[in-house]
């Protein structure tokens, strides 16, 4: 690895633990420099501005969440079990909620948009041929595999990433990715059980 590359994954790191330990909003440029003792002109080499040392944070992020997602795939698991822990291992921890916070601020709007299309991208390919091997064992009947999976990742972000949902969403869900990946009833109602239950709210 050459010395400015080194240099720069260094101040992705100190911007990470930074960003985590006193969020995004309350870390500046100068905070980071000084962390890093660097020269000022040494950061703007590197980095435009502090939003594209976010985007860069969150890349680094993303490929973290893709190995972590390749691993799961590898298992002996059943495949409905590797579906849903791949979809589940391409969020940010609980940790790393300070960063995706960020990216629900109006001034990161851009950005939130091409952090989920480059997700969709990458996980897209990984899961389609999961869910070929489910349609090889018969679990699964369905065409169209990445087009399908692209919806199943488009309607799972929404649901549970984007705010509250209820247990009617879940229900939902369950019964929609079911019928997207022709399988028989039942086959995913496991997903009941994995769903962090905190963020669920009662219907009035």
């Amino acid at each position: 690895m050459k010395k400015g590359e080194k240099r720069k994954k260094e101040l992705l790191k100190i911007a990470y633990t930074m960003f985590l330990t006193q969020g995004y909003e309350n870390t500046s440029v100068d905070e980071i420099i000084e962390k890093a003792q660097i020269a000022k002109g040494t950061y703007y080499y590197h980095f435009k501005s502090k939003e594209q040392m976010l985007e860069e944070v969150i890349d680094m992020m993303i490929d973290n969440e893709t190995k972590m997602a390749k691993q799961i795939i590898k298992t002996d698991i059943p495949v409905p079990h590797k579906i849903i822990g791949t979809i589940t291992s391409i969020k940010p921890t609980e940790e790393e909620q300070p960063i995706k916070n960020a990216l629900f601020q109006p001034e990161n709007v851009l950005m939130h948009y091409k952090v989920r299309k480059k997700l969709i991208e990458i996980v897209t390919p990984l899961l389609s041929e999961v869910i070929k091997e489910g349609v090889e064992e018969g679990i699964f009947k369905c065409d169209n595999i990445p087009e399908r999976v692209k919806m199943l990742l488009i309607i799972s972000d929404s649901t549970f990433n984007e705010g509250k949902f209820t247990e009617q969403d879940i229900t939902v869900f369950i019964d929609m990715t079911e019928k997207l990946l022709g399988a028989e009833n039942g086959t995913m109602s496991f997903i009941y059980d994995l769903i962090d239950k905190n963020d669920m709210e009662e219907v009035k």
